[in-house]
This record gives C-alpha cells, sequence and structure tokens, in this order.
C-alpha cells in the first residue's frame, strides 16, 4: 500500500473564524487512507483545542506578524520533525510565515486565499503594496486556491493568475440541519414574538458590526427585533459603546464566541452579515443550511451564493439606510423569511458541501506531491 501523504495544514491564529472552521471541516473531511494531517496554528485558543480532542496532531507557534523571520526557523524544523510532505497555507498570514521553510525543505506549497488582504477601503499605495506582498506569495506556491470567482477576478487584477484554480468553500451539512431552537433565545431572555436576528462573524472593520448596530437603531418604533452579535474582535468595546450611545443597549446583545453555532443558528429568524468583503463566507453556508433567511451586502463570493429575493436579500456594502429597509421588510414578512429559508437551504445542499470540496482539494495535494 503507497504511504499516505502527510499534509500540514497552517492557519493564522487558533480563535475560531471563517478559515479555521474550513480548515476544521477540511482535515475532517480528508480521506485518510490517503492523507494524515498535520495542523500549525500562529495563535492558541479553541481550535487548537478541537483538533487536539479529535487526535488530529497539533502545533502552535505564536506569531501575530506576518512575515516573521523570528518563526520561520522553528516552522521548518516542525516540517522535518513532523516528515511533512505537502504544506497547505490558508491565508496571507499563514502563506508568509510558511513559504520560506516549505522551500528550503524543498516542499510543494498550495495557498489557499480565504479572501485577499488588499480592499477597497485601502488607500491606492497601501492597497498596491498588498498586491505585491500577495504576488510575491503567489509565486512561492505550487498552486493558488481561490475560494471563490470573485476573487479570482480580483486577482487577475494584478496576476497572471496561471496556477490558479476556483474551489469554492462547503461545510459540514451533517452539523446543519435544520432543527428547533435548544435554548439560545431562552438564554438571551428573547420570546417567541421577538425577531432575533444574528451576526456570527469575528467583530472586525471587515464585518462591519457598527453599520448593522445602526440600522438596528433606526427601524421603525413599534417593532419587537433583538439582534445578537456572536463573536468577539476589536470592535466590540466600540460597538457596545454606539449600541449605549444610539439607545438600543438592551436589543443588542453581546454573544461572543460560542462552539455550538449550529444551535445559535437555529434559533435565529434573520441571519445578518453586513461585509465589506469577503472570500466565500462560511457564516452565510452555515446559516443557510440551517434554513436561515440571510441578509447580506452584495460583495465578492456572497454575491455568487446568494440570488437577491430568491434564496436570500441583498444590499451595497456599508450602507446603514439599506440595511435598515432590508430588515424592516425582512421582520414584517414572515412568509417571505420562509420563503427564503427554504430555498437557501436547497442551494447548500446542492453544491456546498464540506466533501465534493475536500475531493478537489485531494486531487491537488495528489498532483502537487507526486
Amino acid at each position: 500500500m503507497p504511504a499516505k501523504i502527510r499534509v500540514l495544514q497552517t492557519i493564522r491564529q487558533g480563535r475560531i473564524g471563517g478559515g479555521e472552521t474550513h480548515v476544521l471541516d477540511l482535515v475532517q473531511a480528508l480521506d485518510k487512507r490517503q492523507f494524515e494531517p498535520v495542523v500549525l496554528a500562529f495563535t492558541p485558543g479553541p481550535l487548537v483545542d478541537r483538533l487536539a480532542e479529535l487526535a488530529v496532531p497539533v502545533h502552535v507557534i505564536e506569531t501575530e506578524v506576518p512575515f516573521d523571520v523570528r518563526c520561520w526557523g522553528r516552522v521548518e524544523a516542525l516540517l522535518r520533525q513532523e516528515r511533512i510532505d505537502l504544506v497547505h497555507a490558508h491565508g496571507t498570514r499563514a502563506q508568509s510565515n510558511t513559504f520560506w521553510a516549505a522551500r528550503r525543505r524543498g516542499l510543494p506549497l498550495l495557498y489557499t486565499v480565504h479572501g485577499w488582504s488588499f480592499h477597497p477601503d485601502q488607500n491606492p499605495l497601501h492597497r498596491r503594496y498588498r498586491q505585491l506582498s500577495e504576488q510575491l506569495l503567489m509565486g512561492q506556491a505550487a498552486g493558488t486556491i481561490c475560494v471563490s470567482q470573485s476573487n479570482y477576478q480580483d486577482g487577475r487584477a494584478f496576476s497572471r493568475m496561471a496556477r490558479a484554480t476556483v474551489i469554492r468553500n462547503g461545510i459540514d451539512l451533517t452539523r446543519f440541519r435544520p432543527a428547533p431552537d435548544a435554548g439560545f433565545r431562552a438564554e438571551l431572555g428573547v420570546g417567541p414574538d421577538t425577531v432575533l436576528v444574528g451576526c456570527v462573524a469575528r467583530l472586525t472593520a471587515q464585518k462591519d458590526p457598527l453599520a448593522l448596530i445602526r440600522a438596528v437603531a433606526a427601524l421603525p418604533a413599534g417593532l419587537d427585533v433583538v439582534l445578537a452579535l456572536v463573536g468577539d474582535g476589536e470592535l466590540r468595546a466600540p460597538a457596545e459603546a454606539l449600541a449605549r450611545q444610539l439607545g438600543v443597549a438592551e436589543r443588542v446583545r453581546f454573544v461572543g464566541f460560542r462552539q455550538d453555532v449550529p444551535q445559535v443558528l437555529r434559533a435565529l429568524d434573520v441571519y445578518c452579515l453586513p461585509s465589506l468583503w469577503e472570500g466565500l463566507p462560511i457564516g452565510v453556508l452555515e446559516a443557510m443550511a440551517c434554513a436561515r433567511p440571510v441578509l447580506a451586502t452584495a460583495v465578492d463570493g456572497t454575491r455568487e451564493v446568494i440570488a437577491h429575493g430568491r434564496n436570500g436579500w441583498l444590499v451595497p456594502p456599508a450602507t446603514p439606510a439599506a440595511l435598515t429597509a432590508a430588515l424592516t421588510h425582512l421582520v414584517t414578512s414572515p412568509t417571505l423569511r420562509a420563503a427564503l429559508a427554504a430555498q437557501a437551504e436547497r442551494t447548500v445542499h446542492a453544491g456546498y458541501s464540506v466533501h465534493a470540496m475536500t475531493r478537489q482539494v485531494e486531487a491537488l495535494y495528489r498532483r502537487h506531491a507526486a
């Protein structure tokens, strides 16, 4: 029997986010008859703990800095220690702290772009610097995976993308099935007649939680709506301050990170993701799989999943007034919410399975490790 291919999956952090969930699902879905996964995270956190519970070899080399030459030698030692055959880096920070060691060991390296490090809100010089950095990182990789067609097209604006391919994100559909609320609403003190809007995401500038709070504050008087922000990040304190300033502190619940995301999603009446940019958001796929109606901004991979008015609702990014209008429409239209939710579930089951995604990734592993 041929030896298994030992693959090091590297990710920027051990805290839970879309890319981290992607790695967790990918590691579990890999065909263990052919592949042996090992994981390297550059910070500790719940992802590391979960992988240890699953008996997946997991290591932490702590840094929160891209291109951190101080850790490159330790990464090379880990590759030697774990007898790695192929390295798969997820995101810019992981790639920037992995490529040198992979080259030193003569190992093939794959780079998954979970959304580019350059964004529309950056000034032109900063954006160009980031594009050049991404060009460098792709040049070090045997192949680049884009998780959305939008990311691939954005890449073509500054690079030939000759060794790039699109493999859309998929999720573990067995975990995200429609089911009754398991107590999350009661935990928040939210009754059955209240419309519970939720966002499961890091509270960062990318996800624009401040726009969502402003949208909720502007809802017409008399609408019984509560917003649950499930996650944490550098904008949590400013978001809490804004909710108090706008007089909606009682209607906005800051829940922090949760491990029971399927149970949280099933308790929601509307899932809302007001991102400024994305790769292909895992949270949107998970909410759709739970048959939740999704309200999101029309950015990047989100537009590839959601057809406005058919399986979800789209608004322009950075436009709180549009969010308010859409929320008002969905909150007051339970029939529309049900129709969007039913079609959303069908969409995800038809094309966004983690197993279909993993088979495509495995084909790249076999090609480059041969």
